[in-house]
């Protein structure tokens, strides 16, 4: 009796051609690579029999693939045709292949994240015999450290009595940050011209370029303070984030969503949308960068960039704020969080 075998036709197409191919599952055992948060790590691959007719004028054809668990959400990582490259999505300029020899098909990923965790998939196409392995990255270590944050609400700028600061850090997965955390937020940094609350009353802002809305262009940089105001007046907040112990994402969707939508794409897949204090701890913590602007639980819509490049934050490392859109527009993707059980 004749055995079936499921397999799939993949179709790469670089620089005007296109390679059609298809592949058998994984052919060896899973391997499985440890990489330190923020390191580079190399995810090890090779033509396991070097006997097969060569790769010819065209060279090594490799696609590399992050695997999900419903495969119609997997993610291109990279596929090469000889001299042709291209890296997509997250991974764009991040990644490149090892070729320390024609039969080397590692990868190599540089700043390593924890939204890299998980399983890949490295396809070597010759036409004669095709090599598929899998390959399983963990990710460990990294900053136990939070982070400090600015917020301020839809309404607007300095629209938050004392009360509704330290409310309103709660509601975004934090608490209201102290003055040892926002001086220690400037040593690493932090420059922000808005003056917010503290968790003693106190009212005060990080300045680390002196200029001229900021206190003076003569001022020295440091922490400005407006002292302990009456509790009733109004400013922004400055919130502290701690670690993370749960796991932040992005939700992969076919669709752009409405928050309403958002809210429940994040339900359905067994999670909440995230919260401002959960990307901002994912981004300074965990060192999540993504270019996709996507709905928070508050209404916002921001997105996380660690590796600043053109398009996405080109000179800094930064949360982006698109700002509080009407939450029937259907424009923008959405960020989930799920507790650790």
């Amino acid at each position: 009796m004749m055995s079936l075998l499921c397999i799939t036709i993949i179709s790469l197409t670089l620089a005007g051609s296109t390679y059609s191919q298809v592949t058998s599952p994984p052919s060896s055992p899973p391997v499985k690579v440890f990489a330190a948060l923020g390191s580079n790590i190399t995810l090890p691959c090779r033509l396991q029999n070097s006997d097969t007719t060569s790769f010819g004028n065209i060279g090594i054809r490799v696609r590399w693939t992050k695997v999900a668990e419903d495969e119609s959400l997997n993610e291109d990582v990279l596929v090469s045709m000889g001299f042709h490259k291209k890296t997509y999505g997250s991974f764009e300029d991040r990644v490149f292949l090892q070729e320390l020899d024609s039969d080397d098909a590692s990868l190599i990923i540089t700043e390593v994240s924890k939204e890299d965790i998980g399983k890949y998939h490295c396809e070597i196409i010759n036409g004669v015999e095709d090599t598929v392995q899998e390959i399983i990255l963990e990710v460990q270590g990294g900053v136990t450290d939070g982070v400090v944050f600015p917020y301020s609400p839809p309404v607007g700028r300095y629209n938050l009595n004392f009360q509704d600061a330290m409310q309103a850090c709660v509601d975004q997965g934090a608490v209201g940050a102290t003055f040892d955390q926002l001086f220690e937020a400037w040593k690493g940094g932090l420059d922000w011209c808005n003056a917010g609350w503290l968790s003693d009353g106190t009212v005060q802002y990080p300045i680390t370029k002196p200029r001229a809305p900021c206190g003076g262009t003569n001022s020295k940089p440091g922490l400005r303070s407006y002292g302990r105001q009456n509790r009733m007046s109004r400013y922004d907040v400055f919130c502290y984030a701690p670690a993370l112990t749960g796991r932040f994402y992005w939700l992969v969707q076919p669709d752009r969503l409405t928050f309403n939508e958002a809210v429940q794409a994040c339900l359905n897949d067994g999670a909440e949308i995230a919260k401002v204090g959960h990307m901002y701890s994912a981004w300074k913590v965990e060192r999540y960068d993504r270019c996709d602007a996507g709905w928070l639980a508050d209404g916002s819509v921001r997105y996380p960039i660690s590796r600043p490049r053109n398009n996405c934050s080109p000179t800094e490392a930064a949360v982006r704020v698109v700002g509080f859109p009407n939450k029937s527009q259907k424009s923008y993707g959405v960020y989930c969080y799920k507790a650790d059980q």
